[in-house]
Protein backbone atom coordinates (compact mmCIF):
# COMPACT_ATOMS: atom_id res chain seq x y z
CA UNK A 1 0.00 0.00 0.00
CA UNK A 2 1.32 3.56 -0.52
CA UNK A 3 1.84 5.45 2.07
CA UNK A 4 2.87 8.63 1.06
CA UNK A 5 6.01 9.26 3.54
CA UNK A 6 8.07 12.24 2.63
CA UNK A 7 11.52 10.47 2.97
CA UNK A 8 11.72 6.17 2.77
CA UNK A 9 12.77 4.35 6.05
CA UNK A 10 11.49 6.92 8.34
CA UNK A 11 10.23 4.42 10.69
CA UNK A 12 7.84 6.30 12.75
CA UNK A 13 4.27 4.88 13.29
CA UNK A 14 1.46 5.41 11.79
CA UNK A 15 -0.55 6.96 14.90
CA UNK A 16 2.56 9.17 16.37
CA UNK A 17 2.19 12.72 15.40
CA UNK A 18 4.74 14.90 14.25
CA UNK A 19 5.87 17.77 16.18
CA UNK A 20 7.48 21.10 15.24
CA UNK A 21 6.47 24.78 14.49
CA UNK A 22 3.35 25.85 15.98
CA UNK A 23 0.16 24.14 14.64
CA UNK A 24 -1.82 26.68 12.31
CA UNK A 25 -5.85 25.74 13.83
CA UNK A 26 -7.19 27.02 10.33
CA UNK A 27 -4.57 24.77 8.06
CA UNK A 28 -5.23 21.48 10.13
CA UNK A 29 -8.71 22.38 10.39
CA UNK A 30 -8.64 22.43 6.43
CA UNK A 31 -6.65 19.42 6.20
CA UNK A 32 -9.20 17.31 7.76
CA UNK A 33 -11.96 19.04 6.30
CA UNK A 34 -10.89 17.92 3.13
CA UNK A 35 -10.02 13.98 4.10
CA UNK A 36 -14.05 14.29 5.18
CA UNK A 37 -14.79 15.19 2.46
CA UNK A 38 -12.87 13.35 0.18
CA UNK A 39 -14.25 10.28 2.17
CA UNK A 40 -18.02 11.54 2.03
CA UNK A 41 -17.49 12.10 -1.77
CA UNK A 42 -16.97 8.06 -1.89
CA UNK A 43 -12.72 8.38 -2.11
CA UNK A 44 -11.41 5.13 -0.91
CA UNK A 45 -9.00 5.59 2.20
CA UNK A 46 -6.13 3.49 -0.54
CA UNK A 47 -7.00 6.18 -2.95
CA UNK A 48 -6.61 9.17 -1.10
CA UNK A 49 -3.09 10.41 -1.26
CA UNK A 50 -1.27 13.27 0.29
CA UNK A 51 -1.07 15.63 -2.66
CA UNK A 52 -4.89 15.01 -3.33
CA UNK A 53 -5.71 15.92 0.38
CA UNK A 54 -3.17 18.92 -0.07
CA UNK A 55 -4.87 20.19 -3.29
CA UNK A 56 -8.45 19.52 -1.70
CA UNK A 57 -7.58 21.47 1.38
CA UNK A 58 -6.19 24.34 -0.12
CA UNK A 59 -2.89 23.79 1.58
CA UNK A 60 1.08 22.29 0.32
CA UNK A 61 1.93 19.21 0.81
CA UNK A 62 4.78 20.25 3.33
CA UNK A 63 1.97 21.70 5.83
CA UNK A 64 0.44 18.30 6.06
CA UNK A 65 4.01 16.89 7.11
CA UNK A 66 4.58 19.66 9.66
CA UNK A 67 1.42 17.54 11.31
CA UNK A 68 1.32 14.02 10.35
CA UNK A 69 4.35 11.96 9.08
CA UNK A 70 2.23 10.12 6.84
CA UNK A 71 -1.52 9.63 5.39
CA UNK A 72 -1.70 6.77 8.11
CA UNK A 73 -1.34 8.48 10.96
CA UNK A 74 -3.57 11.38 9.06
CA UNK A 75 -6.44 9.22 8.29
CA UNK A 76 -6.51 7.81 11.86
CA UNK A 77 -6.74 11.47 13.26
CA UNK A 78 -9.90 12.41 10.49
CA UNK A 79 -11.81 8.86 11.54
CA UNK A 80 -10.97 9.72 15.65
CA UNK A 81 -12.15 13.08 15.17
CA UNK A 82 -15.82 11.52 14.18
CA UNK A 83 -16.11 9.99 17.61
CA UNK A 84 -17.37 12.68 20.33
CA UNK A 85 -15.73 12.12 23.44
CA UNK A 86 -17.31 9.54 25.62
CA UNK A 87 -20.43 11.09 28.26
CA UNK A 88 -18.98 11.64 31.63
CA UNK A 89 -20.88 9.60 35.06
CA UNK A 90 -23.79 12.06 36.20
CA UNK A 91 -23.22 9.85 39.66
CA UNK A 92 -26.21 7.68 39.21
CA UNK A 93 -25.21 4.43 39.06
CA UNK A 94 -24.30 2.04 36.43
CA UNK A 95 -27.60 1.52 34.82
CA UNK A 96 -27.76 5.44 34.52
CA UNK A 97 -24.09 5.76 32.83
CA UNK A 98 -24.85 2.38 30.63
CA UNK A 99 -28.26 4.46 29.46
CA UNK A 100 -25.84 7.40 29.15
CA UNK A 101 -23.05 5.16 26.91
CA UNK A 102 -25.61 3.77 24.66
CA UNK A 103 -27.64 7.04 23.89
CA UNK A 104 -24.20 8.27 22.81
CA UNK A 105 -23.35 5.63 20.49
CA UNK A 106 -27.59 6.67 19.41
CA UNK A 107 -26.88 10.27 18.80
CA UNK A 108 -23.95 9.56 16.96
CA UNK A 109 -25.70 7.69 14.14
CA UNK A 110 -27.95 10.05 14.06
CA UNK A 111 -25.14 12.71 11.90
CA UNK A 112 -25.76 10.95 8.66
CA UNK A 113 -22.35 12.06 7.39
CA UNK A 114 -20.74 11.35 10.02
CA UNK A 115 -22.26 7.80 10.35
CA UNK A 116 -21.47 7.39 6.14
CA UNK A 117 -17.77 8.25 6.74
CA UNK A 118 -17.16 5.72 9.53
CA UNK A 119 -19.21 2.81 8.01
CA UNK A 120 -17.10 3.16 4.58
CA UNK A 121 -14.12 3.85 6.75
CA UNK A 122 -14.43 1.13 9.03
CA UNK A 123 -15.10 -1.36 6.26
CA UNK A 124 -12.31 -0.54 4.65
CA UNK A 125 -9.63 -0.53 7.31
CA UNK A 126 -9.73 -3.97 7.22
CA UNK A 127 -7.64 -4.33 4.28
CA UNK A 128 -5.15 -1.98 6.18
CA UNK A 129 -3.71 -3.62 9.38
CA UNK A 130 -1.52 -0.47 10.47
CA UNK A 131 -4.35 1.77 9.94
CA UNK A 132 -6.55 -0.58 12.08
CA UNK A 133 -4.52 -1.19 14.92
CA UNK A 134 -4.19 2.48 15.67
CA UNK A 135 -7.88 3.31 15.10
CA UNK A 136 -8.22 0.18 17.64
CA UNK A 137 -5.70 1.23 20.44
CA UNK A 138 -6.93 5.18 20.16
CA UNK A 139 -10.54 4.54 19.27
CA UNK A 140 -12.34 1.27 19.55
CA UNK A 141 -10.40 -0.32 23.15
CA UNK A 142 -10.81 3.06 25.27
CA UNK A 143 -14.67 3.02 24.62
CA UNK A 144 -14.85 -0.54 25.49
CA UNK A 145 -13.03 -0.46 28.41
CA UNK A 146 -15.60 2.31 29.62
CA UNK A 147 -18.53 -0.43 29.00
CA UNK A 148 -16.51 -2.75 30.86
CA UNK A 149 -16.05 -0.96 33.93
CA UNK A 150 -19.66 0.14 34.04
CA UNK A 151 -20.63 -4.22 33.86
CA UNK A 152 -18.32 -4.44 36.55
CA UNK A 153 -19.85 -1.96 38.19
CA UNK A 154 -23.11 -3.29 37.40
CA UNK A 155 -22.12 -6.44 38.91
CA UNK A 156 -21.08 -5.04 42.20
CA UNK A 157 -24.27 -2.60 42.36
CA UNK A 158 -26.14 -6.28 42.61
CA UNK A 159 -28.12 -5.17 39.16
CA UNK A 160 -26.49 -8.00 37.03
CA UNK A 161 -25.63 -11.51 38.22
CA UNK A 162 -22.24 -12.22 38.92
CA UNK A 163 -21.54 -15.59 37.38
CA UNK A 164 -21.57 -14.24 33.62
CA UNK A 165 -18.47 -12.92 31.51
CA UNK A 166 -17.83 -9.63 31.88
CA UNK A 167 -16.62 -9.24 28.05
CA UNK A 168 -19.99 -11.04 26.39
CA UNK A 169 -22.31 -8.98 28.67
CA UNK A 170 -20.66 -6.13 27.33
CA UNK A 171 -21.54 -7.37 23.88
CA UNK A 172 -24.76 -7.86 24.51
CA UNK A 173 -25.81 -4.49 25.56
CA UNK A 174 -23.59 -2.35 23.30
CA UNK A 175 -23.97 -4.42 20.28
CA UNK A 176 -27.60 -4.17 19.45
CA UNK A 177 -27.02 0.02 19.35
CA UNK A 178 -23.76 -0.51 17.12
CA UNK A 179 -25.55 -2.59 14.90
CA UNK A 180 -28.77 -0.14 14.49
CA UNK A 181 -26.44 2.82 14.02
CA UNK A 182 -23.02 2.10 11.88
CA UNK A 183 -24.40 -1.38 10.16
CA UNK A 184 -28.58 -1.25 9.65
CA UNK A 185 -28.86 1.76 7.29
CA UNK A 186 -32.78 1.72 7.67
CA UNK A 187 -32.86 1.46 11.18
CA UNK A 188 -34.87 4.01 13.74
CA UNK A 189 -32.39 6.10 15.86
CA UNK A 190 -34.89 9.15 16.66
CA UNK A 191 -36.52 7.66 19.80
CA UNK A 192 -35.07 9.13 22.62
CA UNK A 193 -35.87 6.85 24.77
CA UNK A 194 -34.28 3.84 22.60
CA UNK A 195 -31.53 3.61 24.97
CA UNK A 196 -32.95 2.90 27.94
CA UNK A 197 -35.20 0.29 26.48
CA UNK A 198 -32.10 -1.43 24.78
CA UNK A 199 -30.41 -1.49 28.34
CA UNK A 200 -33.07 -1.88 30.58
CA UNK A 201 -34.24 -5.03 28.22
CA UNK A 202 -30.81 -6.77 29.02
CA UNK A 203 -31.15 -5.88 32.30
CA UNK A 204 -33.99 -7.32 33.04
CA UNK A 205 -32.45 -10.73 31.85
CA UNK A 206 -29.84 -10.38 33.75
CA UNK A 207 -30.56 -9.90 36.99
CA UNK A 208 -30.20 -11.63 40.04
CA UNK A 209 -32.36 -14.13 40.84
Amino acid sequence: MKTDTPTAGTGQHCAEVRRGRPRSEAAEQAILTAVEDLMAGGTALSELTIEGIAAAGGVGKATIYRRWPNKEALLVDVVSRLEEPLPESGGAGARADLIALVDHIRRRGLAKRTRWVLKAALGQMQTLPELYSAYRERVIKPRREVGLRLIRQAVAEGVIRDDLDVELLNDLLLGPILYRSILWDDSDLEDPDLARKLVDSVLEGLAPR
